[in-house]
């Protein structure tokens, strides 16, 4: 994808890095940033108490079809509104948009410099959007104040978009198995108290095992290794490792990507507002995988000591021969 024929993205990505920094005292937001350099931005709004005006999620028996938003006329006339944009600001250009039933995403490219502030042409859309919501269900659309992320490096944009448009799965899947999405505190796992989230009945599973690998096993054993607990998963028996070693971690992602059902040690916790994201999203949403860990979270975790590498392995052993939880 190209988002400048003049010149490579690599070549973009480094110009940008050089732009000079100025950012008015009564629209900062992002220290030191400039909002009218060139630059993407992905925007977020959020509708007035959150009411889902904007359309109705849908889902379809084809399981090849995934979820999405059937947009109401007010959602229409957001997405209309969202599209004008750029014939009023010939420096920015659309590169996605996602409209849920009570907000939105959207993905702007800043081309070249501005004479305004993006917090300008945010607030001229939100009042477009307002004015018709007042006609439409007789009340402003847009709760205060907007949020936004600037994409700096080459693959944010690419994990934002995939982010953006899988939101429709991920409302839809969270609505229908919440339980493989909430995190259970203080929970008793194998004589000690844990957290968890995920697919919680693994823990009963008959047939478990722990993947342990050294550090010093070669790529050959490695492989072999890789084989004996793929032939395992295909026989029905859920792995279970805290993927320390290289072979630790080569090991299960074979099994994950594989889609065989597994469950994670954690060295670090749960955060208060988690939420799984990309690939572990789908695993959880399948019912694939079960995330545990005997620590709290912690937001800048140090360096991970032997002793905990050997508890957190002793630990799956005792998870591989516990039953009742």
């Amino acid at each position: 994808m190209s988002y400048d024929r003049d010149t490579s993205r690599r070549e973009w990505w480094k110009r940008q890095k050089q732009l000079p920094k100025f950012t008015p005292n009564n629209h900062r937001r992002k220290a030191g940033h400039d909002y009218r350099a060139r630059c993407i931005y992905m925007i977020t709004l959020v509708t007035k108490d959150r009411k889902p005006v904007l359309g109705t999620l849908r889902n379809s028996d084809n399981i090849h079809t995934k979820p999405w938003v059937e947009l109401s006329p007010l959602g229409k006339t957001v997405l209309q509104n969202w599209r004008k944009i750029p014939t009023f600001r010939k420096e920015m250009k659309m590169i996605q948009a996602i409209i849920m039933p009570d907000h939105m995403h959207g993905i702007l490219f800043v081309t070249e410099p501005m004479p305004c502030h993006l917090g300008n042409v945010i607030n001229g859309f939100k009042k477009a959007c307002n004015d018709a919501s007042r006609e439409i269900i007789g009340d402003v659309l847009w709760q205060t104040g907007y949020h936004d992320r600037i994409l700096r490096g080459e693959n944010q944009l690419s994990n934002m978009l995939r982010y953006i448009i899988d939101n429709p799965l991920r409302k839809w899947v969270k609505s229908h198995h919440p339980e493989f999405f909430t995190v259970h505190r203080d929970i008793i796992i194998a004589g000690r108290k844990m957290s968890m989230a995920g697919n919680t009945f693994l823990l009963q599973y008959p047939l478990k095992e722990a993947v342990r690998c050294s550090q010093k096993m070669s790529d050959k054993e490695i492989e072999k290794e890789t084989i004996k607990y793929l032939t395992m998963a295909e026989q029905g028996i859920v792995t279970i490792s805290p993927c320390i070693s290289n072979g630790e971690k080569k090991v299960m992602r074979a099994i994950f990507n594989a889609g065989f059902p597994h469950i994670v040690v954690m060295a670090n916790g749960f955060s208060p507002n988690w939420k799984p994201g990309g690939a572990q999203f789908d695993a959880c949403a399948r019912g694939q995988l079960l995330l545990i860990s005997p620590w709290e979270y912690q937001a800048h975790p140090p360096t991970i000591t032997r002793a905990q590498c050997l508890e957190l392995n002793d630990i799956a052993q005792l998870v591989a021969g516990h039953i009742n939880s």
